[in-house]
């Protein structure tokens, strides 16, 4: 039962960490579809994924012939590059940065999946619902990130305006050649 702690330790630092970055008002307007979830779902339904994340580790680390495997580094995977999609979407708003970390996260629990099946099915199929979760969670975010490409928004603390998705503009406005008070020699 120690190993279980381990993992639900491990999956709790990482749920804490993204639960700092919750929707604001910057995500209330952003341009969403009507199939958007409340904002109330996503707690409990997180917390219900979180500990199947967990067990399904303990049990792919249990079943494991050493002492790390595939499927271990494929949960790992999952499990940083889910904690890094709450911080690229509401903390750094990086629509199009979230949905590339979206991404990643679909295919390590579907190779973790298949990866553990034949093994662990149980821990598999503790993975359906998340897998289910972020299937609709990636097209959420696509969604997202379509229509709101053209949008702005504020960069941080120096106030630079971006579109989203895009670059930051460069910091000079002058034209490469054309300086004040220099005159061009033709």
């Amino acid at each position: 039962m120690v190993s279980l702690a381990a993992f639900v330790v491990i999956t709790s630092v990482v749920a804490f960490a993204a639960s700092r970055y919750r929707p604001d008002a910057w995500f209330r307007s952003l341009a969403k579809p009507r199939w958007n979830p409340p904002d109330w779902m996503f707690a409990p339904m997180w917390t219900v994924l979180y500990i199947g994340i967990a067990v399904a580790g303990w049990l792919a680390w249990r079943s494991t012939k050493g002492w790390w495997s595939m499927p271990l580094t494929l949960w790992a995977i999952q499990l940083v590059a889910n904690g890094m999609w709450t911080w690229l979407f509401f903390g750094r708003h990086r629509i199009r940065a979230a949905l590339i970390d979206i991404c990643v996260v679909l295919v390590a629990i579907v190779a973790f999946i298949v990866g553990t099946y034949d093994d662990t099915p149980e821990a598999a199929l503790l993975f359906v619902p998340y897998l289910v979760w972020i299937a609709f969670a990636t097209v959420l975010n696509a969604v997202i990130w379509t229509r709101n490409q053209g949008r702005t928004r504020n960069r941080g603390r120096r106030g630079n305006r971006a579109r989203i998705g895009n670059p930051a503009p460069t910091r000079n406005p002058i034209p490469t050649g054309h300086r004040p008070g220099v005159r061009a020699h033709r």
